[in-house]
């Protein structure tokens, strides 16, 4: 059974660097948006009954990053 070396600082900060450019290039995906939150719920003896609805509208991609603030 070998020791494992610890890792050096270059190769500790390479795969920091490497995790950021990864967030970077990875696309971001569709913005969705909670337009109602909704909870109804009923007890019969020792059985509770809870039924939630939620409303949501998704946006493509392109037209979530048309809509972001930017700071420009």
């Amino acid at each position: 059974m070998t020791k494992e070396q610890p890792k050096s600082l270059m190769r500790c900060i390479g795969e920091f660097a490497g995790h950021i450019m990864h967030g970077v290039r990875t696309p971001a995906g569709p913005k969705t948006e909670t337009i109602r939150h909704e909870t109804h719920e009923s007890t019969q003896g020792d059985v509770v009954l809870r039924r939630t609805v939620i409303e949501e509208v998704e946006m493509p991609a392109e037209t979530a990053a048309k809509d972001a603030d930017t700071c420009s």
